[in-house]
């Protein structure tokens, strides 16, 4: 993909989905502003990508706190004029909890990592958008928005099903702009996400490819190559899209 002269932001980056996309936009030309909350370990990381020939830079801020994003996001901005790409990559399970034992604090923490973090980085980014070349939000959802998730992980698809609905309002919110907004959702995807379960239960983990129509589990790079393509003027005329990246997962076998 020709990124080259892009500015791209790609928030929790610091390993697995985030970190291949960052690459991913980086071989195509972009410069990557990567996004973590552990700074010694995002400095490596942005030696990994340069050593790789990728312009990088890494910002240590957490995407739940509203100050720190839009301080952060908007130093992006004015650093380098503009933003191209902003990828909406931070969120988790944060945790697995039955709604009758659900904390008022656990709810909010988890709505807060995938779904404010996608309002509060996108609302400062938008004017820095603005003036980006093929400008685009892409925000990474997940299966669990369709299915609602696995047991105790009902919040954790709640929360991503927020994300699927706030890409299509963004994008029609932007479209006069020319920003395009787009989403991918992964299916089961070998990452540390999954590292309890790998770890513990492997033969387990491994199990899940039998679901999965193409009868593996997914790579980040599977992830990657969509969010690189959306980013690219070979998607210029896609917006409001959430794209399934679960190998047909989503249609059972």
């Amino acid at each position: 993909m020709k990124l080259e002269g892009k500015i791209a932001i790609v928030t929790g980056a610091s390993r697995g989905i985030g970190l291949e996309v960052a690459k991913q936009l980086g071989k195509g030309g972009a410069t990557v502003v990567i996004n973590g909350l552990d700074e010694e370990q995002g400095n490596a990381r942005v030696q990994e990508l340069t050593e790789a020939g990728i312009s990088a830079e890494f910002r240590c801020f957490d995407v739940t706190n509203e100050s720190q994003v839009t301080e952060h996001v908007q130093a992006i901005g004015e650093k380098h004029g503009k933003i191209d790409i902003l990828v909406n990559n931070a969120g988790g399970l944060g945790g697995r909890s039955r709604f009758e034992e659900m904390t008022t604090e656990f709810y909010r923490a988890v709505l807060a990592l995938n779904l404010d973090s996608v309002f509060f980085a996108s609302r400062a980014a938008i004017p820095y958008l603005k003036k980006g070349t093929n400008p685009t939000i892409i925000n990474v959802t997940s299966n669990a928005a369709w299915n609602a998730g696995g047991p105790g992980a009902g919040m954790y698809g709640t929360s991503k099903a927020g994300v699927h609905t706030i890409t299509r309002a963004l994008a029609k919110d932007l479209a006069e702009y020319g920003i395009r907004v787009n989403a991918v959702s992964p299916g089961t995807i070998d990452t540390d996400f999954h590292q309890q379960i790998k770890s513990t239960k492997p033969e387990v983990f491994q199990s899940w490819a039998k679901n999965i129509m193409l009868g593996r589990l997914g790579q980040p790079s599977d992830i990657a190559g969509v969010v690189a393509f959306l980013a690219s003027a070979d998607a210029a005329f896609i917006t409001a899209e959430t794209i399934q990246i679960g190998g047909g997962q989503a249609l059972g076998i």
